[in-house]
This record gives structure tokens, C-alpha cells and sequence, in this order.
């Protein structure tokens, strides 16, 4: 491959030449954050801002350097001067709405990605970013227009758009391909990848895992006790490399005395990250964030090790050539969905996702402190709220219409959220005070809280994942309706496992009937979650010792089998 000349060093020559082009410093800052390097970023858009006060373009670079580095205030102060001094610059507005999702000013946020779109309707890119931002908002607004839009994009290959969000979608799994190599593409013309890596000179296979959720995280909280049990079967070195900085949780500690080595690259250059990676001389990499927030899908794009795979957190296919298996089974990525999927794949025969089965459930508080009628059938969906798409919710409100005086349990959402799904019930002539919400609570008395919770009514196209096994693990059955891609048969997977594959519906006419069906029977649904303790003692789902033992054959396969 033909590399040109990186243009960082370019545009050095050009300013050890003329430092005073304050122009050229607002590219080098642009190219210093597109590598990771947020100080080097910072330092040259205030050089920018320097000799060109309040350039627009300056302050915007300033302000993604400053997001960055993780000072959100700041960031958004720089990009509201950016939007004011350029109110008609669609990107700015952009960088300005990703700023105020971040510092908690979701209304603003949304108001700030329908400015961008205002200005350029004709980008799908923008698109997308006000649609996945409505959907966290509950604003269904103009959605369907708006994922046309996107989807068609995507088909037509015209536009790159976030995977992640993507896969809220209503989209089968070959346009989630699709959407995923358009983004990949783009990246590979960006990145140059590392040599080779050089022939493996250690005996034991070293396993490393990248994330940004190695801590009080739905990721560090599903893997510490499967590090744990990796631990003690002592068959492979486990280095974890966290893109997070410590945050001086429990399950931090837990996972740092779990791993062979816990290396802190937050806030460190891509280059640097990879490098890390390389000079740990791991032999298999898993990337455990993926396409999701927060990851360096950059850093998997240089090839630290030689064999590299996609598991856990993103739940689809990466389109991406830098990786090479995806970790599944045979529910949650069966054979009709496998060609539809970049990476090789490989099956573990238990479900895919593993979970922190030393968690013990603390005693509930009362009802009333829950918010919570005395004597109500309790239905939750503790999803995130981009999940709440407005199907999902006609099942969930077709249900409590049937089922007098039950109640939705929800967790509560941003901005105005809550108050647009009350509207939404009561469009759909259920009493809006049926609807309660939970505020985000610390993880155990989040589970605590879980037990006055009678059935989890799910979402399609986007399942439960995280939040489906802590509800079974406290006791709250899970009903949901598989479908046809890797996100939307998670919670399926779970069931499957369980033994409770009668949760799992084929139809929303079957979801309903059943969730009406279990409100309307107590002793049904009391029979079920005396089922549902036994298979969670008896199956294999939440047994981490066999988990371990799956995993480390899987990760001996993948390494055998790589040719490279």
C-alpha cells in the first residue's frame, strides 16, 4: 500500500516556515485529533486562536480537543462561541450537539443537531445524529422520514453513518454489513497500519481485551467474574488495556487483580495505544467496545496483534478487515445470518454474553419508596431509551390496557423524555400515571430494586442486553421477540439458554397475549419465576467456571486456526 506522507509533518514544515498562519495551525489541530492526540490538539487550536481571536473554526477544533480530554464544560463553552461567531456552519452546530448530549443539556443538544440538519438536510450524516438523538429523547417527530433517509443513504453506499446507531434501525442484518464497511472504508484510507507482528516467542497465549468499560461499566460488571474464573483456570495471560481511567470502583479493583497486567491508555494517541498493544505482544486481541461510544475502532485499524476480534459490546458485524472472528453462538448469530458478517465466526456453546455471578442481591426497599402501587402487577423495561421506539411501546401499552391497574416501570431518560412517553400513553388511552420511572441508580440498588419488578416486557429491534441479564439474575422473567440480526436476538439468546425458550414469541400479536396472559394469572406468573430460579441454578448461563473453560478453548482456536 501506498502511503503519502502524513500530514501532520507537512504542515510542521509549513509552520516552522510561516508560524504566523493561523490557518495552517487550525488543520494541524484537525489532523492532531483525528490520531487520538487531544493535547497536541488543544495546543495547536490555541495557537490558531492566537492569531486569529475567535475564529470559529479555531474555537471549534479547541472545543473537540477539550471533549476530549474529558473537560465538557469547557468544550461546550468553546463550541457555543464557535456556533455563535459561524451560526451558519452545519458541522459546528453538529460538534456543538454531541458537546450538550455530554454535559447533560439534552434539549439543547437536540435543538443544536436540528439546527445542523436545518442547514444541510441533504447530509444523511447529520441525519442520522438528529435521529439517534430524538429516539434517546423519546421525540418521534418526523422518524420515519428521518430513517428513510439514513437507511437509504446506507444502501446507496453515499454516506458513512455511526454503526452503533445504526442498529436501532429498523434494518436487516446485510444493510447493518453494509453501514458497517462504509464506516471501516473510510477509516482504512485514514490509518496507516504497524509491520507485521513478529513471531510469537512466548509459550503461554496472551489475551488482551480493549475498552473504555473497565470499571463501574455494563462491561467491567459483565466480565470481572469471567477474569476472575480466567484467573483461576490459569491458562492464558489476560492483559486488559482500559481507554477509561480508574474510577475507583469495586469492580476496577476486581478486574485489576483478575488481569495478568491492567495498562491505562486513556486519553493516550491511537498510535501509542496500538503500540502498547504490540510491546504487551499479545497474541489475541478482543475489542470489547467496537462501533459503540467511547471505543478506538483507530487503534484495531493498525493491527497491534495478529489475530483480533469483535465480542460483547457491539452486537453486529464490525465490516471492518482488521478483524478477523467475531465471538457468538448459535442463537444469538445463527447460520442465516452468518454471511452477513465480515469476521469469521465462532460459537461458544453457551450464550455468548457472560455475567458477574457473585453478585449478591441486596433486600429490596419498600414499594412505596419505589414509587410503586402495594398491590399492582409491575411490568419494567429498564432498556435505554433510544430503545423505546414507538412499536415497542404500542406492545408494551397494548399490554397494560389489558391488564387493570398494572404498571410500566421505566428507567428515567433525558431532557424530556419521560414526559413524551406519558404523552405517548395517554395517546394510547392508557392513564399516563401508569408509567413510573426509576432515576439511574448505583448498580446494587438498581438490582435490589429489580425484585418488585414482575416481567420485563423487551424491545425490538434493539433487545435487552446487560440490563436482560440482571433481570434475570434478580428474578424478573424476561419475555421478548427475536428477530433477524445479532442485536435483536440477545435476550432470546438468554432464554434459550435458561431453558425458557417459551419467552421467546414470534409475533407482537404473541408478545402481547402473553404479557396480558402472565398479568392476568398470578399464579402463572409465580410458577414462572419459580422456573426461572431453578434454571438459574441449573443451566449453564450463569455458570462462569464452564464459561471460562469455553472461552479459553475459543481463544485456542482462534489462535490455531489464523494463518498470520
Amino acid at each position: 500500500m501506498n502511503h503519502a506522507v502524513d500530514p501532520r509533518t507537512e504542515l510542521r514544515r509549513a509552520l516552522e516556515r510561516n508560524p504566523g498562519d493561523g490557518f495552517a495551525w487550525i488543520l494541524l489541530a484537525e489532523h492532531e485529533l483525528d490520531r487520538g492526540d487531544a493535547a497536541a490538539g488543544e495546543a495547536a487550536a490555541r495557537r490558531a486562536l492566537a492569531l486569529r481571536p475567535g475564529h470559529p473554526e479555531a474555537l471549534a477544533r479547541l472545543g473537540r480537543a477539550q471533549w476530549m480530554l474529558g473537560r465538557k464544560s469547557d468544550a461546550a463553552a468553546s463550541l457555543r462561541a464557535a456556533a455563535t461567531n459561524a451560526p451558519d456552519h452545519p458541522g459546528i452546530a453538529l460538534w456543538l450537539g454531541h458537546v450538550l448530549e455530554d454535559v447533560g443539556e439534552a434539549e439543547a443538544a437536540s435543538d443544536a443537531y436540528a439546527r445542523a440538519y436545518a442547514l444541510a438536510p441533504q447530509e444523511p450524516q447529520i441525519a442520522a445524529y438528529l435521529l439517534a438523538w430524538r429516539r434517546k429523547l423519546c421525540d418521534w417527530r418526523d422518524l420515519d422520514a428521518l430513517a428513510a433517509q439514513v437507511r437509504a443513504a446506507v444502501n446507496d453506499g453515499t454516506a458513512s453513518v455511526e454503526p452503533f446507531a445504526f442498529l436501532s434501525e429498523d434494518a436487516s442484518a446485510a444493510e447493518q454489513l453494509r453501514c458497517a464497511r462504509l464506516r471501516a472504508d473510510m477509516l482504512a484510507r485514514q490509518i496507516r497500519p504497524m509491520p507485521p507482528a513478529p513471531p510469537r516467542t512466548h509459550e503461554r497465549l496472551r489475551v488482551g481485551f480493549l475498552s473504555n468499560g473497565f470499571g463501574a461499566h455494563p462491561t467491567g460488571l459483565l466480565t470481572a467474574a469471567l477474569f476472575e474464573q480466567l484467573r483461576e483456570l490459569d491458562e492464558l495471560d489476560v492483559h486488559l488495556f482500559a481507554l477509561n481511567a480508574d474510577d475507583g470502583s469495586p469492580i476496577r479493583a476486581r478486574l485489576q487483580a483478575a488481569a495478568h497486567a491492567l495498562h491505562d491508555v486513556a486519553q493516550q494517541p491511537h498510535a501509542r495505544v496500538a503500540q502498547r498493544i504490540r510491546d504487551a505482544g499479545i497474541d489475541v486481541l478482543f475489542d470489547l467496545r467496537g462501533w459503540g461510544g467511547g471505543g478506538t475502532p483507530e487503534v484495531l485499524a493498525m493491527r497491534p496483534a495478529r489475530v483480533q476480534v469483535n465480542w460483547l459490546a457491539y452486537p453486529g458485524t464490525s465490516g471492518a478487515p482488521w478483524i478477523d472472528f467475531v465471538l457468538a453462538d448459535a442463537f444469538v448469530l445463527p447460520d442465516g445470518i452468518e454471511r452477513d458478517f465480515s469476521e469469521r465466526v465462532v460459537r461458544l456453546p453457551r450464550c455468548f454474553q457472560p455475567s458477574d455471578t457473585t453478585r449478591a442481591i441486596l433486600p429490596p426497599p419498600t414499594r412505596a419508596e419505589c414509587g410503586l402501587p402495594e398491590d399492582a402487577v409491575v411490568f419494567c423495561c429498564f432498556n435505554n431509551s433510544y430503545k423505546l421506539n414507538p412499536r415497542s411501546m404500542a406492545r408494551a401499552f397494548a399490554v397494560l390496557r389489558e391488564v387493570p391497574g398494572s404498571v410500566l416501570w421505566l428507567l428515567s431518560g433525558p431532557g424530556n423524555a419521560d414526559a413524551r412517553l406519558r404523552a405517548a400513553a395517554q395517546s394510547s388511552g392508557v392513564d399516563p400515571q401508569r408509567l413510573v420511572f426509576m432515576l439511574k441508580q448505583p448498580h446494587a440498588a438498581y438490582m435490589a430494586r429489580l425484585q418488585h419488578a414482575d416481567l420485563f416486557l423487551d424491545t425490538e429491534p434493539y433487545n435487552a442486553h446487560t440490563t436482560a441479564s440482571d433481570a434475570l439474575w434478580a428474578g424478573c422473567p424476561v419475555l421478548t421477540r427475536p428477530g433477524a440480526t445479532f442485536a435483536a436476538r440477545v435476550a432470546g439468546s438468554l432464554n434459550h439458554h435458561l431453558g425458557l425458550d417459551a419467552m421467546n414469541v414470534d409475533s407482537d400479536e404473541a408478545f402481547v397475549a402473553r404479557g396480558v396472559a402472565l398479568g392476568r394469572d398470578p399464579a402463572s406468573l409465580q410458577a414462572l419465576r419459580a422456573q426461572l430460579a431453578q434454571r438459574r441454578r441449573e443451566s449453564g448461563l450463569f455458570d462462569m467456571a464452564g464459561f471460562a473453560r469455553d472461552f479459553t478453548d475459543a481463544v485456542q482456536r482462534m489462535a490455531r486456526s489464523s494463518s498470520t
